[in-house]
């Protein structure tokens, strides 16, 4: 991926490992700042709903870098064939790190992009070379977090299915009592389990995907924002507007108007 200087942009960062190659991005997740460029690599193990932004680029030196997106199977294959351990009751960790990047890692990294210059040797060596970057990364500093997610039983999975349960229901209401459930956890197990990853509670998580999905369907549908707060999950449209203009500084009418002119603009170039 390419570009220059942006506005922060709002999204899902699904598993993946990101690496910068030239010039510098800033992610928030809740009010934690992950900052890389050159010679780092952030890692996200599940679903996290954040905001990130280039913060150093030019025309001259524009913002440059790969992503690498995976599942836990692909991890759950890589340690079924080695000999790293698995710690099934280790405590959940932050679901999201920034570490400085591994030359075995940059190198399995460099080799799987330069596939794209013999295209006829992805369907083969891409597979190989992704598996060697994960289990790369599964040897760093922070590979139990990677482990864990994968881990049926453990805290971080647990976590993970009530992430995804949020992801697939965020439109309606429900009680902690039920996610704790889904978790198998009790109630304050849950949350301290549930903080510990995303950085927010199931609410706040819940929040912002619901102020996400509002703000994508705004832009690429003809509707209001009352119907689209209703939409999302809201019941009070003057809620949904206070909530939207504090997540991204106007309010839904302006914001898209804003959002509409800058695409425009980026057109006309």
């Amino acid at each position: 991926m390419m570009c220059f200087l942006t506005g922060p942009t709002y999204g899902v960062y699904n598993p993946s490992l990101c690496i910068v190659v030239q010039g510098k991005k800033e992610v928030l997740l809740a009010q934690e700042r992950f900052r890389y460029g050159p010679g780092d690599s952030l890692v996200a193990s599940v679903d996290l709903p954040v905001t990130g932004q280039v913060i150093e680029a030019s025309s001259e030196v524009p913002y440059l870098a790969f992503k690498l997106e995976f599942a836990p199977n692909q991890i759950l294959e890589v340690l079924s064939e080695t000999e790293i351990r698995s710690v099934l009751k280790g405590n959940a960790k932050r679901g999201m790190y920034v570490s400085q990047l591994d030359s075995p890692v940059l190198d399995a990294v460099t080799r799987l992009v330069r596939l794209l210059d013999s295209p006829k040797d992805i369907p083969v060596l891409a597979p190989l070379f992704t598996k060697e970057i994960l289990y790369r990364t599964l040897q760093g500093p922070h590979g139990d977090m990677l482990t864990q997610m994968a881990i049926e039983g453990s805290y971080t999975y647990r976590v993970k299915d009530v992430i995804q349960y949020i992801m697939n229901n965020y439109d309606k209401s429900f009680r902690i009592e039920e996610l704790a459930e889904i978790a198998n956890m009790s109630v304050s197990s849950l949350h301290r389990n549930f903080k510990e990853v995303t950085a927010m509670s199931p609410i706040q998580f819940q929040k912002q995907i619901r102020l996400q999905e509002a703000r994508h369907l705004l832009l690429t549908e003809s509707t209001d924002a009352a119907d689209v707060a209703f939409r999302v999950g809201y019941e009070s449209p003057s809620q949904f507007s206070r909530e939207y203009s504090r997540m991204f500084g106007l309010p839904p009418r302006e914001d898209i108007k804003r959002l509409r002119e800058k695409e425009e603009s980026a057109v006309n170039a």
